[in-house]
């Protein structure tokens, strides 16, 4: 028969063992509950990151996306005057403000206003062939001559594209702030029957007679009045190189004025040529 001492011992083991199997059920009891919190703690963040998602997806407008730019594909006939000039013709070249680059202006007297003149862009996005007509504009053919020879297109910049309503790249400012000249001008030789068209070589102007050095490439539509000198025109391979810069579009920056803005693929005549 076990003694007192015996079934105190045996007593104070069970109990040890019962506080024992308590003590561990409790620890685990605190890691399922710890587990399942860190559980819905994921399981609602990622509830809010989805119902995020989600709101945007359905809450924000469509990217519209801009249409593309339609651009003829056929050159327009060439331009031609109703009825001939008298040749040779008188050009008078009267001086007007100062020069954006130092030039010479040719000299005022008669030029030929039959033959045409083959002359070359090579520019930093391809080459653009012209040809320059002297039946058409023999004063404007003169001076675009004269300006090649003496490099004052080269390492200049076309300043602006525009690809709605008319389509053009205009060049020939050597400031590239479409302000600059060659420090003389010359009147217009234009003609009422004249309508513009993609593959048309015309001279820029800020009014009646102010022809300078600036001057622009149709490349689409072109609804203008006849008010500005046709002198030439493109070559399909050289429409196809201002076809690319036109798809790359603008900035805008003319916008609000006459139209259109900088290229944003930048157009730099390495070497302007023309036959004498």
């Amino acid at each position: 028969m076990p003694s007192n001492e015996q079934r105190r011992q045996s007593a104070k083991r069970k109990l040890e063992r019962q506080l024992e199997r308590r003590a561990e059920q409790a620890k685990r009891r605190r890691m399922i509950t710890v587990g399942a919190t860190v559980v819905v703690v994921i399981l609602a963040v990622a509830g809010v990151v989805y119902f995020i998602n989600t709101g945007e997806e359905s809450t924000a407008a469509p990217q519209e996306q801009p249409p593309a730019l339609q651009i003829p594909t056929e050159s327009a006939p060439p331009p031609a005057r109703p009825a001939p000039l008298a040749s040779p013709v008188s050009c008078e070249y009267r001086p007007d403000g100062e020069a954006a680059k130092p030039v010479q202006p040719p000299a005022n007297g008669e030029a030929p206003s039959t033959g045409t003149v083959r002359a070359s862009i090579d520019s930093s996005v391809g080459r653009i062939p012209l040809t320059l007509d002297r039946s058409l504009a023999p004063c404007t053919v003169n001076s675009f001559i004269n300006l090649a020879e003496q490099g004052y297109f080269d390492g200049t910049s076309c300043h602006r594209i525009s690809t709605e309503g008319l389509q053009m790249l205009q060049c020939g400012d050597p400031t590239g702030s479409g302000s600059g000249g060659p420090g003389y001008a010359f009147d217009d030789e234009t003609f009422p029957e004249l309508k513009y068209g993609r593959g048309y070589l015309a001279m820029a102007n800020s009014g009646p007679n102010t022809n300078g050095s600036q001057f622009f490439m149709v490349y689409g539509d072109a609804p203008l009045s006849p008010d500005y000198t046709v002198f030439g025109t493109i070559s399909e391979d050289g429409l196809q190189v201002i076809d690319e810069v036109a798809r790359a579009g603008h900035d805008g920056a003319f916008d609000a004025q006459a139209g259109g803005g900088h290229p944003n693929t930048e157009v730099t005549f390495n070497k302007v040529t023309a036959e004498a």
